[in-house]
């Protein structure tokens, strides 16, 4: 959570792939809500595939019926942490603790279109120019494509005839 320059509270949905490291998307809007969060996992699903497993806290976008229902649907698990124990999600807290310090902290916001923007740059920078570790030191964005293209599946294609 952040607030505008007004006092205006804003919330940000940050959606972290655990495995590449990835910000897959950090939301910002003054409301979030299950309707909401289901939105823009679908979105996220148009480009890349939906995980097994979604893993998140308590907060009530995450525990009512609509995430619920939206995930049934699609045959995904949801895991809620148990309350007060950030660590069974350490590399999101680790990651929200990064974009708070190194983004939130650092600018005083005058609008919501201007914390989109900032936010969205934070992301696209996080993603394409930092190294990480874990990742043998490639970039979140580095890692994900070198291992989709080591995974992906070889084209299907359709029988034909020759004449």
């Amino acid at each position: 959570m952040d607030a505008l320059e007004h006092g205006r509270r804003l919330k940000c949905l940050t959606i972290v792939d655990d495995f590449t490291k990835e910000a897959i998307d950090i939301v910002v809007d003054h409301g979030i809500s299950g309707h909401y969060v289901a939105r823009v996992l679908n979105q996220a699903g148009q480009f890349r595939e939906l995980p097994r497993v979604i893993r998140t806290d308590q907060g009530p976008e995450f525990t009512g019926m609509t995430l619920d229902q939206w995930a049934y649907e699609r045959g995904i698990t949801l895991r809620l942490i148990q309350a007060g124990k950030p660590t069974q999600n350490a590399y999101v807290e680790s990651f929200n603790g990064k974009f708070r310090d190194e983004c939130l902290n650092e600018h005083w916001f005058r609008s919501l279109a201007e914390a989109r923007a900032i936010v969205a740059a934070w992301r696209m920078d996080y993603n394409q120019a930092r190294p990480h570790s874990a990742l043998e030191y490639q970039t979140p964005a580095e890692f994900a494509a070198a291992w989709r293209t080591r995974h992906a599946e070889p084209a299907k294609r359709e029988n034909t005839e020759l004449i």
